[in-house]
């Protein structure tokens, strides 16, 4: 059975979908069927897989919906292994369709039950709120990944995170868990980083993934030729720390 992994931060900014579309790949590379839910209506993990997703019909927003089923709306990506149900900005529009749908929280986890066991990982990239797409994500999700990036206000806001977590998880989800915080967009150069880095893993202990993200050009790059960064240049340091931080996944299962 699959483990499901929600990539949350009501931050924008902060990593979210580089970390999914990234560690997804070189899961994919490591022989793992793998599968990236876009639940942002910035549908920024389909163009950084170079779908356009403009002119696609069959999106998350029509599953949640209840047009379609999830697998009418999941598509093969370049990469063997590695799958998407893409977003566009229909999606903005969930909050209000599903006001009023009979228990809204739990849509994208009975979506997912009939595709969960066809593969080995799940990641759910979320949008910089706290709404209901995010709420689903958690509700549906086995833990959160936390990126955090490595500036002055990483902490700020994170309480709320937490808090969610924390609620989701006595109401909706008993059995969700913290899969681990990744630390991104950090500078070697800067004391600041340095001590960001200290404080997070002084409150979240264990939990901090050894790997950290530099800040590297050639991830930023990436996105706009629709490439994850082990296509768009294998050797570059963002390329060989996602490696890292995707085997640390593997040995979390």
């Amino acid at each position: 059975m699959g483990r499901i992994i929600s990539i949350s931060n009501q931050k924008g900014g902060v990593g979210k979908t580089t970390t999914a579309i990234n560690i997804a790949a070189f899961l994919a590379e490591k022989g793992r069927r793998v599968l990236i839910i876009d639940i942002d209506p910035q549908a920024n993990s389909g163009y950084g897989l170079g779908i356009n997703v403009e002119e696609t019909e069959a999106t998350l927003y029509e599953v949640l919906i209840g047009d379609i089923k999830i697998k009418d709306a999941t598509y093969r990506t370049n990469i063997e292994n590695l799958f998407i149900v893409p977003s566009n900005i229909h999606l903005s529009g969930a909050q209000v369709d599903l006001l009023d749908a009979e228990n809204k929280e739990f849509i994208l986890r009975n979506a997912l039950r009939g595709v969960k066991n066809e593969y080995d990982f799940i990641f759910i990239d979320c949008p910089p709120s706290l709404g209901i797409l995010t709420l689903n994500s958690l509700v549906a999700a086995d833990t959160v990944l936390i990126p955090l990036q490595c500036e002055y206000y990483a902490l700020e806001g994170l309480s709320q995170l937490l808090k969610i977590i924390s609620m989701v998880q006595e109401n909706l989800n008993r059995n969700l868990r913290i899969e681990g915080v990744v630390l991104t967009m950090y500078d070697s150069r800067t004391n600041l980083s340095q001590q960001v880095v200290s404080d997070i893993r002084e409150f979240f202990k264990e939990k901090v993934f050894a790997t950290i993200i530099p800040r590297n050009v050639k991830l930023s790059e990436a996105p706009s030729f629709g490439k994850p960064i082990s296509q768009y240049d294998r050797h570059c340091a963002g390329s060989e720390t996602y490696e890292k931080l995707a085997e640390e996944v593997l040995k979390n299962v």
